[in-house]
């Protein structure tokens, strides 16, 4: 896999700077083989200050042009979650979005009307109330990589785990490996607690349910 483009979790507006600090994991279909659809739920964990944490799912094409996510940002001092694409190519206006409080669950979704079309869905919702919702065309740019990132500059991971429940990856694939092989962890660089994969193939495409993937702490 290459890396991810450095300015994955940029906000509208915001500067580019080099990520410090990358703890991710990726499900990758096959060459040719696109998501048309990714959902799941994780918890916003306690915030240990106001400082630039970028906890998020996200989707990123072969080329790594830019990544679509749903970031949990946390440099008001309260968690902040909304959906965008970044960076550029194209230039997108970031989506609506709204606080969460610390161990509240938010639930995701994205999804494309049709890989030729390319114009992705995205829908929030926690626990606590907060919903927001978007919509990102991008029929250049088909999505190959499924991730879960915890994105950090100038600060280190100290708030603990960063936990996702019934994660759903769908492609346009017959192949299961890509989901039964488990996800790469970059570098290695987190420890993770990860239920078995379960990939079923129905209608060319196959679906793919991990009931518990949590980033447990630095490796």
């Amino acid at each position: 896999m290459k890396l991810l483009t450095t300015c994955l979790a940029l906000l509208a507006l915001l500067e580019y700077v080099s990520a410090q600090t990358w703890y991710f994991l990726t499900f990758t279909t096959p060459a040719g083989a696109y998501i048309s659809a990714y959902s799941g739920s994780f918890v916003a964990p306690p915030l240990p200050e106001a400082a630039t944490y970028y906890l998020w799912p996200g989707l990123q094409p072969p080329d790594n042009a830019g990544v679509l996510q749903g970031v949990l940002d946390g440099r008001s001092g309260e968690w902040w979650i909304g959906d965008g694409y970044c960076c550029s190519n194209p230039s997108l206006a970031w989506g609506s979005g709204f606080n969460v409080p610390n161990g509240q669950t938010v639930d995701f979704s994205f999804s494309v009307d049709s890989i030729q079309d390319g114009t992705w869905g995205t829908t929030l919702s926690s626990s606590g109330g907060g919903a927001a919702t978007g919509s990102f065309p991008l029929p250049t740019h088909p999505m190959n990589q499924a991730i879960m990132a915890i994105e950090l500059y100038g600060v280190a991971w100290t708030f603990g785990q960063f936990a996702f429940s019934d994660v759903v990856i769908v492609a346009n694939t017959t192949s299961t490996a890509w989901c039964t092989g488990g996800p790469y962890n970059y570098e290695n660089a987190a420890v993770v607690s990860l239920s078995t994969p379960v990939a079923t193939v129905s209608g060319g495409q196959t679906t793919c349910k991990i009931a518990s993937i949590i980033l447990v702490e630095p490796a």
